[in-house]
C-alpha cells in the first residue's frame, strides 16, 4: 500500500481493500463509457471567461443555483455546455 499520510484509519482500508482487488465493478459496459465520458469533460482543462449581463439576470441565476446546492458559476457553465451539447436550444417564438 502507498504511504499517504492524510488518509484516516477507514480511508486506509478502503485503500488496502482496493489494492488488493476485494471491491469489483458491477457497471456494464454503456454505463462505464457514460462515466468515462463524464470523467474526460470534468477532467479537460478549464479556461476563465468575463462575461457582462444584466443584474436581474444574475440575481435569477444565483436564486436557482441555490435552490440546486451548486454554485452558480457552475450552473451557468453547465448551461453553456448543453447548449453546445444540443441538449438546450433556443425557444422560437411564433409571430402571430
Amino acid at each position: 500500500m502507498s504511504k499517504i499520510r492524510y488518509l484516516d484509519d477507514e480511508e486506509k482500508e478502503l485503500m488496502r481493500a482496493l489494492e488488493k482487488g476485494e471491491w469489483v465493478s458491477d457497471f456494464n459496459r454503456s454505463i462505464k463509457k457514460e462515466y468515462q465520458k463524464y470523467a474526460k469533460h470534468s477532467l479537460s482543462k478549464q479556461k476563465r471567461i468575463n462575461i457582462r449581463m444584466a443584474e436581474r439576470d444574475l440575481k435569477k441565476i444565483q436564486v436557482k443555483a441555490l435552490q440546486e446546492g451548486l454554485p452558480y458559476q457552475s450552473l451557468i457553465s453547465m448551461l453553456i455546455h448543453k447548449f453546445n451539447e444540443g441538449e438546450v436550444s433556443f425557444a422560437k417564438k411564433k409571430h402571430v
